[in-house]
């Protein structure tokens, strides 16, 4: 079967950098025709032939007929407006962390997707590799067994530098700190690999940086299957590693310290009895090089437009991870232990930005 080839607009020249890489190394199913970016010089840096327009008018790509999709790499402050109007001119959307700024505005965008037919695939490329490929294979098989515990390790290093462009460390243009910004990739590769939260209890603070938003955290988590988690983070470690680790009634699961391609890394699987090795060793040998990260995101993507079996990350994905980060939100400002789901009829539906931040 030909694949088709999809008609692609980058919004955002920063992390859209990465985005680009991905697509191109995937030229049987996307072609790049946009890169849109207010700063028309940084855009063009990123490209090498006249195959890709590089322009400072989102209208413009939204008038393209030939485009198929807009993937939206801008500040959290305006990813709701831009996938709005996305689907609004009948364009498929990628958005980057976070999808939207509260569980409102991602209920809003589920109602536009479906009245439009058009849809938003949240960016979770952390899903995507060789290890978490190795262990859902585990756990399909059943030689992982009931899940006990897990324990997230989210140790950054970002200093004064970092916070020196404009938006980030700001309630009004990050929407959040370590929680949204850093964090939220792991705690979805949770919800991946164990299930649905059922609570969390959290504790936050600004220790490292002079900035409004939190950037340390401790997390108390437990899932709907009854298993526990721990999630410390913090922003102020002396390099960036991430860490891993899955605890279940047959096998103990570890990712190595990338930081940004925890899934690509190299992991282990331990067995609980030594004799079951063997077996654990066997599955896990059959995976070979598969699409990771970014590209294995976008694959996943473009076997869907097609309407082929695929394993996107899907738009309730996206809310599971905004109401995640909702109930974090609440159970630090009410010192409480929180249960999901977050009500429709909590002002933290509406917005978990404290209020003399929150000039909505």
């Amino acid at each position: 079967m030909i694949n088709r080839l999809f008609k692609v607009a980058i919004i955002g020249a920063g992390i859209g950098k990465n985005h680009l890489n991905a697509f191109n190394t995937q030229l049987d199913r996307f072609s790049v025709k946009y890169i849109c970016d207010l700063d028309v010089d940084k855009a063009n840096r990123l490209i090498s032939n006249n195959n890709t327009k590089i322009t400072e008018d989102y209208e413009e790509v939204l008038n393209d007929d030939e485009v198929d999709l807009i993937d939206i790499c801008l500040p959290p402050d305006l990813h709701f407006e831009y996938v709005k109007k996305a689907l609004e001119a009948g364009k498929h959307a990628i958005c980057e962390k976070p999808l939207a700024g509260s569980l409102e505005e991602v209920d809003q965008l589920i109602k536009i997707s479906k009245k439009t037919k058009k849809n938003i695939y949240p960016v979770f490329q952390y899903r995507f590799g060789k290890g978490t490929k190795q262990l859902n294979l585990l756990i399909e098989s059943g030689l992982a067994g009931k899940p006990f515990v897990a324990s997230l390790e989210t140790y950054w290093n970002r200093d004064s530098n970092y916070y020196d462009v404009e938006w980030r460390g700001t309630w009004k243009g990050e929407r959040g700190g370590a929680i949204l910004g850093h964090a939220i990739h792991i705690h979805d590769l949770l919800t991946m690999i164990f299930g649905d939260i059922f609570s969390v209890y959290a504790k936050l603070s600004t220790r490292v940086n002079n900035i409004e938003v939190e950037d340390c955290a401790a997390l108390s988590i437990q899932m709907q299957n009854g298993s526990l988690v721990t999630s410390s983070i913090t922003l102020g470690a002396a390099n960036d590693t991430s860490r891993l680790k899955f605890s279940f009634e047959n096998l103990t699961a570890t990712s190595g310290n990338s930081p940004y391609k925890p899934a690509e890394d190299t992991w282990s699987f331990e067995a609980r009895k030594p004799n079951d090795q063997k077996k654990i060793d066997e599955v896990i040998g059959n995976v070979g090089n598969i699409s990771s990260g970014y590209a294995g995101l976008f694959n996943e993507i473009a076997n869907n437009l097609e309407g082929k079996k695929s394993n996107e990350v899907d738009l309730n994905d996206g809310r599971k991870s905004i109401e995640f980060v909702t109930a974090v939100y609440k159970s630090f400002n009410e010192d409480k232990n929180i249960i999901l789901p977050i009500e429709k009829e909590s002002i933290y539906y509406k917005s978990w930005i404290p209020k003399k931040y929150n000039k909505n």
